[in-house]
């Protein structure tokens, strides 16, 4: 039976390192998915995307030993099951305010008895050998904590069964916690939003589950680990191509002496 690697790489005790995708390109996942990341997550949520470009990406990052990544748009459960149906080993799902909505979420994440998950894996089937109901525990359940609710709940969200991580969505938790007194953003280092994000990363590990933080430069992502994360993501592929091409353009007019 197919395994996740995720679970091998923490079963070694080990930190996991995440992409990002929210370009609906196979190339561009196969040229991410070649890159040496442990997880890749294709963003149904606020990528440019949708289902149809989400199958044939999962499809190109399959050459890769590289555990394929969803965040669903939402916590409805036909897109968990077909994002999970297309070979998704983990669901990030977006805004669970409290312990209800993150069982509900939990629930389309398993086969029955342990859920409420439809069966029939049209693309997993082939991608993972050996598909069928033990992949109950192979799969892992994200739950994003990033508004005031989310905060205030965090202790009933970890503690409900299948929810295996929860996953910090720092500009949200910033719009959503502080009073418009931070704006969205990756990396933030105001005290008392510093000070939610290490708390959410705690109560994760105090529940046993896995705790995962999307940052945007390598460096606050390894120190991230520092304060008990599990995975951190490292910026995307918009950021990254944006940063490489606005930096060659740079310096070529440095270097010419032109101006656009």
């Amino acid at each position: 039976m197919a395994t996740n690697r995720l679970n091998e790489i923490w079963g070694e005790g080990r930190p996991a390192v995440n992409g990002w995708l929210g370009i609906a390109s196979p190339f561009v996942a196969e040229i991410m998915a070649g890159q040496g990341y442990d997880s890749l997550t294709i963003d149904l949520q606020h990528g440019a995307l949708d289902y149809s470009a989400m199958l044939p990406m999962l499809q190109a990052m399959r050459a890769f030993p590289v555990t394929p990544v969803v965040r669903v748009p939402w916590r409805e459960p036909g897109i968990v099951m077909k994002a999970l149906d297309a070979g998704a080993m983990a669901i990030i799902c977006p805004m669970i305010d409290n312990g209800d909505q993150a069982a509900e979420f939990a629930s389309y994440m398993r086969y029955p008895p342990r859920g409420t998950r439809s069966y029939g894996p049209t693309r997993a089937a082939f991608a993972h050998p050996g598909y069928g109901v033990a992949m109950n525990d192979e799969v892992l359940a994200f739950a994003m904590i990033e508004t005031r609710a989310g905060l205030d709940n965090v202790e009933a969200i970890a503690a409900t069964p299948g929810i295996d991580g929860l996953y910090v969505g720092p500009s949200d938790l910033a719009l959503g916690t502080t009073d418009g007194r931070l704006a969205p953003g990756f990396d933030p280092t105001d005290p008392d939003l510093v000070a939610s994000i290490r708390r959410i990363a705690s109560v994760a590990k105090a529940h046993g589950k896995r705790a995962g933080l999307h940052c945007g430069a390598p460096d606050y992502a390894a120190e991230a680990i520092g304060w008990g994360f599990d995975l951190t993501t490292v910026s995307g592929d918009t950021r990254l191509l944006a940063a490489a091409a606005s930096g060659t353009v740079s310096r070529w007019r440095e270097l010419t002496g032109t101006r656009r």
